[in-house]
């Protein structure tokens, strides 16, 4: 297989992956807002979410990190065209780029999953000890496409080898610098979630990077889940509740 077969056939794989995982949680959106499409009078058009009992199973929250980390894959894959792309200054927000937003919110996954696995030896009991203030910067994937790819792919190996054997409420020590000395009591769930939360929060920011150098996004790109399922609702409501 030639060098641009190979490069072709992985780059509509990486989209296909996004696009499947993407339309399982539009769905389940779908359903969440067909299950309240007729709200009673003085309900919240927040409903929807609230109309599905919370559950502490990682496996839906899995896929949530998944779906965030691959809509990074496939902006460097469909929407970029050049490493230069990566690097460029933003004019609205100084100081940041493209790559380092994608490095930016890669890290803050991999520090979380690499404090369980690095802390097979310690005391069941204890917490797992980690700080998201210990980064790697002018890393790679700031500054070239192909590494940005395959760091952020080899992040969705890592959740999906380390996610299923941690518990939601696995204990977690969190030290931060505030900036002073601070640590937190937290969960392995918890912090999963700040981790996909905060990939999207970086997210919208690279959609205004983007946006500068006139590259379009898809409508979901930088948008926090609970923004689409609202988003979702109000058009359910608007075609048909009154």
């Amino acid at each position: 297989m030639s060098a641009l077969t190979e490069t072709t056939t992985t780059t509509t794989k990486s989209a296909r992956q996004t696009s499947i995982m993407s339309t399982s949680l539009a769905g389940q959106a779908s359903s969440a807002t067909a299950s309240s499409s007729q709200p009673q009078v003085g309900s919240s058009a927040t409903a929807p979410m609230e109309s599905q009992p919370p559950t502490s199973d990682l496996s839906e929250l899995l896929l949530v990190c998944k779906v965030v980390l691959m809509q990074g894959v496939d902006l460097l894959d469909q929407h970029l065209t050049e490493d230069a792309q990566l690097v460029r200054d933003s004019k609205f927000l100084p100081g940041s780029t493209i790559g380092k937003h994608l490095r930016h919110a890669r890290d803050h996954f991999v520090l979380l999953l690499n404090s369980v696995t690095g802390n097979k030896d310690a005391s069941p009991q204890a917490p797992y000890q980690f700080s998201y203030d210990v980064r790697l910067r002018n890393t790679p994937m700031e500054t070239s496409r192909a590494a940005a790819r395959e760091a952020l792919l080899e992040t969705v190996q890592q959740l999906e080898a380390v996610v299923p054997g941690v518990g939601a409420d696995a204990a977690m020590q969190l030290d931060a610098i505030t900036p002073y000395m601070q640590s937190f009591k937290t969960s392995f769930g918890r912090e999963l979630w700040f981790g996909a939360l905060h990939a999207v929060h970086h997210w919208s920011m690279v959609r205004v990077i983007a946006g500068e150098m006139g590259v379009q996004m898809p409508s979901d790109f930088g948008f926090a889940p609970s923004t689409l399922v609202y988003q979702s609702a109000c058009r359910v409501c608007s075609a048909g509740c009154y």
